[in-house]
């Protein structure tokens, strides 16, 4: 799918992919999401599936945060408080220890109440607010979640099925 250019093609895109996204979630056993053996966020890590849907999380409460604080009138602060563009592998492992002790079922459940706020969040703005105007440096707002939403749904896929594929899954 290419990448959205208005509202209807990123809600289509985020449905795609998230739909594909928990299918696989949902049938991979929960004793096996905790084994570090896919290859981690940051260059010479490895993450466990338990990992990569913590950080699908952590990105998309950063997008509704992101979109509430602008809705408010409130600074947004890129990427999040505390980090900067450069430190995104520092990111990713903050959210593996944020979601660390929620069981795999919970995460899940989470991670489809959080995309479920966005799709809410993105229903109510117009084309022109997601797409009419930079919002961040020269991405605009619909670009900004799509980096973070349905792009991020579809990697996790690929990974998912490579990681499946070796640990003999099927998915």
């Amino acid at each position: 799918m290419s990448v959205p250019q208005t509202k209807a093609e990123l809600l289509l895109a985020i449905d795609q992919n998230f739909s594909k996204l928990i299918r696989y979630l949902n049938t991979i056993p929960p004793e096996m999401t905790s084994g570090y053996v896919m290859e981690g966020h940051a260059k010479g890590t490895e993450m466990s599936v338990h990992d990569l849907v913590s950080y699908l999380l952590g990105w998309n409460s950063l997008v509704v945060k992101w979109v509430t604080s602008d809705a408010k009138g409130q600074p947004v602060d890129f990427p999040e408080s505390g980090f900067k563009w450069n430190q995104l592998g520092l990111l990713a492992q903050k959210f593996y220890e944020d979601y660390s002790d929620l069981p795999y079922d919970a995460l899940i459940a989470e991670l489809q109440t959080v995309k479920n706020e966005i799709v809410t969040l993105i229903d109510e703005r117009t084309d022109d607010v997601l797409y009419g105007k930079p919002w961040y440096a020269k991405w605009t707002m619909g670009r900004m979640i799509s980096f973070n939403t349905s792009s991020p749904y579809a990697n996790a896929n690929g990974r998912l099925r490579k990681w499946a594929k070796k640990n003999n899954v099927s998915l």
